[in-house]
């Protein structure tokens, strides 16, 4: 008689044995070649195959190699530019040599060609976050996969002293969620359209397995950084989970009375991103999992605004790094910041049917409001008074056009200019953004920074050049604060701010109900002639179109997914 097994069909025979944990990436992986060969030194021969060669298997026969050799002492090696800005590791492929063991190499990612060309302790250059600098062991006749960080640029260097490699293939290794742009923005302005563009692809970048701010460094969930990073995912990408996992991991990271990250403000700015979120995506069963927290963080915010005035304590009292060491003006921000975050608490109580939290926060809203504090001409504190609806719009937008883009910070820039937007000053905030954002794709960048000046921007060579004797480089000698120099981050996602600012302001598709259910389109296109795109809502994508007739004025044409309805 037969004996006969029972197989379980849904065993993975692949994870039988192993100690597996509970998540799995909701990443995916694309090889890609360089596009260019920046340098060569040393000892160097066929460099350009590695520009080519696409074969992912070496042989015995393999012999389209780049050479490399350290023989006399030299120090030899290749830098390699991949186009732009990725994040992942590096894969090589080491063809037939003469000696059979493990050759040392030397990896140095970049996410500019100074950090690719300096080692760890130069320049500020470090392995912070990610190890970007280290030496490994390649093999005789096969392949290694090695590192994890950001680059564009990446150099190679024998780092053993009379030794060849035959390298067959050089690809990096593209880690990234491979999620829809449903989100689009074309108008007859290209540079716009290239900042649009550079914006949605920074924080694509940062969409890793929680939303860091910081792709190579602060590779952290900041919660403050992050309102910028879901205001843009909202517009390009819609919903994601990796949002809702990474306000939870901040929540449950901080037991109250903490404040998020050590940070009061990173506190009310987790409550604004909340209200911004439901708004755009309209789900409530993921905003009464937050509604416990949410009273009792209202409840520490209001008592420290007990006398209608911010008060904060017990926590690091931040804005954004270049206010950090003006007192008065943090304190003008983060009564601001009071104001929005008890605002948008208010109204997130409502939407849970939850009338006391709804009522204590309104209360808090008017008195705070009675207290106007100097902001002593800040940009930054201006921009803050302006979207809390204290102070004079147009008095504040003159503090923030006052030198164009000069003052401008690329992660509080985004609040400028929706102080502009209020003030109505959209031709100006184009012109910043085409000026201080813009500034940074002219100097070779494919995602935006952590932080950099007009002054910078103005003098500063190419990230995609090797600098020349005596000409100054924004990465490798500029910067300030935490970020100085080489330890700048070249892909930020809090500087992403111009891509949800032109999807709301130039687009103009706003919702005024939770989930999109009623929106409006209130285009400004400022001297454009015409704009097209769309915006994703829980129940489709909305597509938008408007241009200027003869007589200048402008028309639109819309297409609404069924369930939402256009008010007028």
């Amino acid at each position: 008689m037969a004996c006969v097994v029972q197989i379980d069909a849904t065993e993975n025979i692949a994870l039988k044995g192993l100690n597996c944990s509970n998540s799995s990436s909701e990443l995916s992986l694309k090889y890609v070649l360089p596009v260019r060969v920046v340098h060569t030194y040393g000892e160097v021969v066929g460099s350009e195959h590695l520009l080519t060669n696409s074969a992912r298997q070496v042989s015995l026969s393999t012999s389209d190699v780049c050479a490399i050799s350290s023989t006399g002492g030299k120090s030899s090696g290749i830098l390699l530019d991949f186009g732009k800005e990725i994040h992942g590791g590096l894969k090589l492929y080491a063809a037939v040599r003469a000696t059979y063991r493990p050759v040392k190499i030397r990896i140095r990612f970049g996410e500019s060609v100074a950090e690719a060309m300096t080692p760890v302790g130069i320049d500020n250059a470090t392995n912070d976050h990610a190890m970007r600098d280290f030496v490994v062991e390649v093999p005789w006749l096969g392949s290694i996969e090695v590192g994890n960080s950001a680059y564009r640029f990446v150099n190679i260097e024998l780092a053993e002293p009379d030794i060849d490699l035959n390298l067959a293939l050089v690809e990096g290794i593209f880690k990234y969620r491979d999620i829809p742009y449903l989100g689009r923005f074309k108008c007859d302005n290209p540079r716009l359209n290239q900042i649009w563009e550079t914006g949605a692809y920074t924080v694509h970048l940062n969409m890793q397995e929680y939303l860091w701010d910081g792709v190579k460094r602060d590779r952290l969930v900041w919660v403050g950084d992050m309102h910028p990073e879901v205001m843009t995912i909202n517009s390009v990408f819609g919903r994601n989970e990796v949002v809702n996992k990474s306000l939870d991991f901040v929540r449950d990271d901080t037991p109250l009375p903490g404040w998020m990250n050590g940070m009061c403000s990173y506190s009310l700015w987790w409550i604004i991103i909340q209200r911004d979120l439901y708004m755009h995506c309209g789900d409530l069963d993921y905003l009464k999992q937050q509604e416990s927290y949410l009273d009792k963080l209202a409840d520490q915010i209001i008592e420290n605004c007990s006398d209608g005035k911010e008060n904060f304590k017990n926590g690091e009292r931040f804005l954004d790094w270049p206010t950090s060491d003006k007192p008065e003006i943090i304190h003008a921000g983060l009564h601001a910041l009071a104001v929005m975050s008890m605002e948008a608490a208010s109204e997130l109580g409502k939407w849970l049917g939850n009338n006391e939290l709804s009522s204590k926060c309104a209360d808090a809203t008017g008195k705070l409001r009675k207290y106007l504090p100097d902001n002593f001409g800040n940009k930054q504190a201006s921009a803050l008074q302006a979207l809390a609806n204290i102070g004079n719009a147009d008095a504040l937008a003159k503090n923030i056009l006052r030198d164009g883009a000069d003052g401008f910070s690329t992660f509080y820039g985004f609040y400028m200019l929706e102080a502009l937007a209020k003030a109505g000053r959209y031709d100006e905030a184009m012109k910043i953004i085409s000026d201080y954002w813009g500034g940074m794709i002219d100097l070779g960048a494919t995602t935006f920074w952590e932080d950099v000046s007009m002054g910078d921007l103005r003098f500063s060579s190419r990230i995609d050049s090797i600098p020349a004797e005596g000409q100054f480089n924004f990465h490798s000698k500029g910067g300030r604060y935490c970020y100085r120099q080489l330890r700048n981050s070249l892909c930020h996602g809090w500087a992403s701010g111009p891509t949800s600012w032109l999807s709301r302001h130039v687009l103009g598709i706003i919702p005024i109900e939770p989930g999109f259910r009623k929106i409006k389109i209130e285009p400004h296109l400022g001297s454009l002639k015409q704009v097209e795109g769309s915006i994703p809502t829980p129940y489709g994508v909305i597509e938008v179109r408007h241009h200027r007739d003869k007589n200048n004025k402008i028309k639109t044409d819309v297409k609404l997914p069924k369930g939402i309805k256009l008010v007028k």
